[in-house]
């Protein structure tokens, strides 16, 4: 006789939101640590958290460049030396051939405006999200391109 197994198994929300959580723990930002999962198909395509880009230096050792200038969240993005999770999670997928089209992008907090075109333009068709950031641009301009935003509850 087979026993049966007590353990609740998580839903496919909770499992990707989890990884993109884990994810978020590599971050160097010393301001917001965000962590990204690409998946179709209930797979993971790739993944990305935010940092400055291969061979650059870290902001936790080089420092936060908005942070000493005072710059609010959600502000002159231009000048921080990491790319966002979002960005980096569909560079690792265009570096290693993997195609955006038609997945989902599970992200611990909701993209900016500069990420939202990105995932436009990468055909990406739904965003889920766990944590609000301050950018109402980038929410629009998702809505404006049908893609589907979601947002999970943190699990227990």
């Amino acid at each position: 006789m087979v026993k049966k197994d007590k353990s609740k198994r998580p839903s496919w929300d909770e499992y990707f939101m989890k990884a993109a959580s884990l994810i978020c723990e590599r971050s160097t930002c010393l301001r917001r640590k965000v962590g990204a999962v690409l998946v179709k198909d209930k797979h993971i395509l790739a993944t990305g958290y935010n940092g400055a880009p291969m061979g650059i230096e870290h902001c936790d050792v080089a420092g936060c460049l908005r942070q000493a200038q005072g710059v609010p969240s959600g502000q002159r993005h231009e000048i921080c030396r990491g790319l966002h999770a979002e960005q980096n999670v569909i560079l690792q997928a265009a570096l290693h051939g993997v195609s955006t089209k038609g997945s989902s992008l599970y992200i611990t907090h909701t993209p900016c405006s500069i990420c939202a075109k990105m995932i436009i333009n990468a055909g990406i068709i739904e965003v889920v999200v766990l944590e609000e950031y301050p950018d109402k641009m980038a929410i629009e301009f998702l809505k404006a391109a049908k893609v589907k935003i979601r947002k999970v509850s943190k699990s227990k």
